[in-house]
């Protein structure tokens, strides 16, 4: 009679720590699987982490701005982008600080014209400046910021009325982002909605919805959007007028998402777990909900994303055509009204900084958009 000896296999603590991991990843959920797959695409992880950081600074704008954007200032009119010095006279590197702005007027050109003098102001952090009311809650004047009374910070320039417009690019930052976000979603809702009844019923209901959506569609976009937005009575209020702007461009943007989302729809009654759940006597807006809209996920990730910079770009150039939000509403579009006089861009280009911020913006969730879809597409469409 022989004995077997059975040895048992010595795992170190790393091929226990690998097999961990290993798990980890098999059982992990969808989400996770999202997430990890999200992370490999570097320039979308950056995207997301600047447009994060962008809706930041739109929502602590007081805290952010330099100045009080209504703060009209007939003394520094069109003054450039102040200078901020980091080594002092003896050459040492010193805490950065700016020098005063002193206004003469040119007998030549019979314009005013801006120098520095001499005296110093050093760049504070956490200044104490005007008072606001932080988040609606309690008044503060604490501020990211700022130089002590006698000493103006200019970060971007100042526009025609002496305003700061790099405070007012932070403020506009509040309506300009929300309305990207506000519009995209009610656009969302139309679009996944009405693409899905029409998919999934199809006959008389989807030959109505697409006659819709080929009327909307057939219209040029500039011109219904002015056309709609010219529309509204001048006397209403700015906030009223910029949820109607969102709306606006929300009834015209959900027409794309409908369409593929109707597509979808199409391609996935057809397989076998809808045709069961039907079987099963599941209702109609259980299968939609459970077992067709999952599989738009993808699409309905990325669409949103990437119709966030669309929505920007609207409400932008509506404003900017002087048709959309009017001041003292300030949003990106707004500020670029005052880059409407070629003169006034050859002698003070910074009024075009607004417009870097709008670029920006679209490709980070240009990008963002990419990195999402994916991510998505190879775990999303199984479900």
């Amino acid at each position: 009679m022989t004995s077997t000896n059975t040895t048992v296999p010595d795992f170190s603590e790393a091929d226990l720590e690998k097999q961990q991991k290993g798990n980890d990843i098999f059982y992990a959920s969808k989400k996770r699987l999202m997430w990890l797959r999200f992370k490999q695409h570097k320039v979308a992880l950056f995207s997301a982490i600047m447009i994060i950081l962008f809706y930041f600074v739109a929502i602590f704008a007081h805290f952010f701005s330099v100045q009080d954007i209504n703060k009209f200032s007939a003394k520094y009119t069109y003054v450039s982008p102040t200078e901020i010095h980091f080594v002092d006279n003896e050459g040492d590197f010193t805490w950065p600080y700016i020098k005063n702005i002193t206004r003469r007027l040119n007998m030549e050109t019979l314009e005013f014209e801006y120098t520095t003098g001499e005296e110093t102001y050093p760049i504070k952090l956490f200044h104490r400046g005007y008072s606001y009311m932080f988040l609606g809650l309690f008044e503060s004047n604490l501020h990211l910021i700022g130089v002590d009374d006698g000493g103006v910070l200019f970060l971007m320039g100042s526009d025609k009325l002496g305003r700061d417009i790099f405070s007012k690019v932070v403020h506009g930052a509040r309506i300009s982002l929300s309305i990207g976000l506000i519009g995209v979603f009610l656009s969302l809702i139309f679009g996944t909605i009405l693409g899905g009844i029409s998919g999934f019923y199809g006959g008389r209901t989807d030959t109505l919805i697409q006659r819709v959506i080929e009327i909307l569609m057939s219209f040029p976009s500039i011109p219904l959007w002015m056309a709609l937005a010219a529309s509204l009575p001048p006397q209403w209020s700015p906030l009223v007028v910029y949820f109607m702007i969102t709306l606006i461009l929300s009834l015209i943007g959900w027409t794309g998402i409908a369409r593929v989302v109707r597509g979808i729809v199409m391609r996935l009654k057809e397989e076998k777990y809808t045709e069961a759940a039907l079987l099963s006597g599941a209702s109609n807006f259980y299968i939609i909900r459970k077992h067709l809209l999952p599989g738009a996920t993808s699409f309905i990730i990325a669409q949103a994303t990437l119709s966030i910079p669309a929505m920007i770009i609207a409400e932008t150039s509506l404003s900017f055509l002087g048709i959309g939000l009017r001041p003292p509403v300030v949003s990106w579009g707004v500020l670029l009204q005052e880059a409407q006089s070629v003169t006034v861009i050859a002698n003070n280009p910074w009024v075009l900084y607004p417009a870097l911020f709008v670029i920006a913006v679209v490709l980070f969730f240009n990008f963002l958009g990419d990195g999402l879809r994916d991510a998505a597409d190879p775990y999303m469409n199984r479900a």
